[in-house]
């Protein structure tokens, strides 16, 4: 005899199930959630490009490598009161960081210290990383999976400034290196790496060109600075001409009909 089903048996929705959520076969919507809530936020925030600091959670604002520390405050703080005051009716070029201590926090204290708004991008690690207190609420974001934390380090950076740092900061500068170099970015990016003393000892892109692993070219991909007057004027000259200047207008012989124009939609 076949005992009747118990009928009282009550299954969440899918969307509301979180075993299913924390699934290996829910996977794709964890990584798609990374994706899109934070793309819901920039929205909301009116977030149009940000200059991205990359740099090393173990510098403190008074241990040996204190002035990094300092300087990125500094460089973020200008960087904020210069885009504050550009007409827009977006936020342009928000200083964003990887949300920890460090250097990151340096830059998002240094853009909260003039009033502007600042991104952490966090991500889930057993040591090291928890959001520093100067990123603004709304723009806090952890992370699981790091390429999409990297995706939005990439997607709506217009400009990097990498600080000192180790494993973490040189992947995400190669990272980045590596996407201007085969041009797979849409659109020019801006690199610095401040500290010329410190990266040229700890990186001979020379040894590259001369074993012929890069082009001497590639070295143009970047620029060095060593205060953060100097780092703001690479900054600002480079920006308003890639971002800032109208589109100087094609010859008339050049220019797309209005077909060919529907044709790119």
């Amino acid at each position: 005899m076949i005992e009747d089903q118990p009928n009282n048996i009550h299954r969440p929705v899918a969307y509301l199930n979180e075993t299913f959520l924390e699934s290996p076969d829910a996977r794709g919507l964890r990584i798609l959630s990374e994706y899109l809530e934070p793309l819901s936020h920039f929205r909301d925030e009116k977030i149009q490009d940000t200059i991205v600091f990359f740099g090393s959670a173990r510098i403190s604002e008074e241990g040996p490598l204190g002035r990094y520390y300092r300087d990125a405050r500094t460089l973020a703080r200008l960087v904020t009161e210069w885009s504050s005051k550009l007409d827009s009716t977006s936020h342009r070029f928000v200083i964003c960081s990887g949300g920890g201590p460090g250097i990151m926090e340096a830059a998002n204290r240094g853009a909260a210290d003039v009033g502007g708004k600042t991104i952490g991008l966090n991500i889930g690690l057993p040591f090291e990383q928890r959001p520093n207190p100067f990123i603004t609420p709304e723009l806090s974001f952890e992370f699981h999976y790091f390429f999409m934390r990297k995706f939005w380090f990439a997607y709506l950076a217009k400009a990097l400034v990498i600080f000192p740092g180790g494993f973490g900061t040189m992947d995400e500068l190669f990272e980045v290196l590596t996407l201007a170099q085969t041009r797979k970015l849409e659109s020019k990016i801006v690199i610095v790496l401040y500290g010329t003393k410190f990266w040229r000892e700890v990186l001979n892109f020379e040894a590259l060109v001369e074993h012929g692993t890069i082009d001497r070219e590639d070295l143009n991909l970047f620029q060095y600075a060593d205060d953060p007057e100097t780092a703001l004027g690479i900054l600002q000259q480079k920006l308003t001409r890639y971002f800032l200047e109208p589109a100087k207008p094609l010859p008339e012989a050049a220019a797309e009909t209005p077909e060919i124009a529907k044709s790119r939609v």
